[in-house]
């Protein structure tokens, strides 16, 4: 409100929504009563009853829907406070890990397991994750749905379960590096939402590939070799395989898996982008895009960017017509 929202009006970000849909009684009935995209059937008796067209009453639809989605400057004012968040909370935790045994030997984890001290900044480190990710868990109700919403969901309950988890059976020590390699990308990301919202393509899509590089070197090739590997063989050496090993490993085991699907949705997103020449289309956009254009060229390509609140981006999420969406 009082940082990110006068940034955003010096950047030239309007806050105005979509184009409002015609005030009509009957169709605002159907839309809030009955169905918000109607069949064809449905579609032929509304043009009948309204002496309108198919095509008019479909796009009344559209507009109805984009109608109810946050304006540009909500999303970039959201897009900032993550951003804020994701950064701090990455160099915060870097800086406590630098000094940590931990970082460069990932065998102290497992030393003196269960006896290991919690110190008062590990401890609000951990708290103000287990906070945040639960913030995220509720209000994804709330935001625009994606296509990615189930397998968000399933992160963000797979996430606050190895917080909480790791935290009532002292694991916290192997915790930070999971929480701290989950931080490395995600403000990138949210960079790039910010450079979209305000109209600097080139360096939303520079963010955006840096996200990518970052995202999947982390994900893909230090999250299994350094901290997969700490975790199944390491302390299975160390302190052998105690009761709640195979429920902590397979919550891990499933974040590396949703880290490849979204790694293959990222990957195909910056090819899409090298072969058009920008980033055109992201895979975890919302389910309703922007109509303003589709009436206009019936026939174009669909989904091209709409600026989007929850990752997501929701990812947390990413881009569609040069534009981005939320994780």
């Amino acid at each position: 409100r009082f940082i990110a929202k006068p940034w955003a009006i010096n950047l030239g970000i309007q806050d105005s929504g979509p184009h409002r849909a015609q005030p009509n009684a009957i169709l605002e009935k159907v839309f809030t009563s009955i169905t918000k995209s109607p069949d064809g059937k449905r579609l032929e008796g509304l043009s009948k009853q309204l002496d309108w067209d198919v095509r008019k009453i479909q796009r009344w639809f559209r507009h109805r829907r984009n109608q109810d989605k946050p304006t540009t400057l909500t999303k970039f004012c959201e897009s900032m406070w993550r951003f804020t968040f994701y950064l701090s909370i990455f160099f915060y935790g870097i800086r406590f890990l630098w000094t940590a045994p931990w970082f460069w030997d990932t065998r102290q984890c497992w030393y003196n397991y269960p006896f290991q001290p919690l110190t008062s900044r590990l401890y609000y480190y951990y708290i103000l994750e287990l906070a945040f990710y639960w913030s995220l868990m509720f209000s994804q109700f709330t935001d625009i749905k994606r296509k990615d919403f189930l397998i968000m969901f399933v992160h963000h309950l797979a996430t606050i379960g190895l917080i909480t988890f790791s935290y009532m059976n002292n694991m916290v020590r192997v915790g930070t590096l999971v929480l701290c390699l989950h931080d490395a990308s995600d403000f990138l990301l949210e960079a790039a939402k910010l450079a979209n919202y305000a109209k600097y393509q080139r360096l939303c899509d520079a963010f955006f590939m840096l996200f990518g590089v970052v995202f999947i070197v982390t994900r893909l090739g230090i999250y299994p070799f350094w901290i997969l590997n700490t975790t199944l063989f390491e302390s299975w050496e160390l302190i052998g395989p105690y009761p709640s090993w195979w429920l902590f490993n397979g919550l891990l085991i499933t974040l590396q898996v949703l880290h490849i699907i979204w790694s293959y949705l990222i990957v195909r997103t910056a090819y899409k982008a090298l072969v058009r020449g920008k980033v055109s289309k992201d895979d975890r956009s919302d389910v309703e895009s922007s109509s303003e254009e589709e009436d206009a060229t019936p026939n174009s390509t669909k989904g091209v960017l709409s600026s989007s609140s929850n990752g997501s981006n929701r990812v947390n999420g990413h881009v569609a017509g040069g534009q981005w969406t939320e994780e």
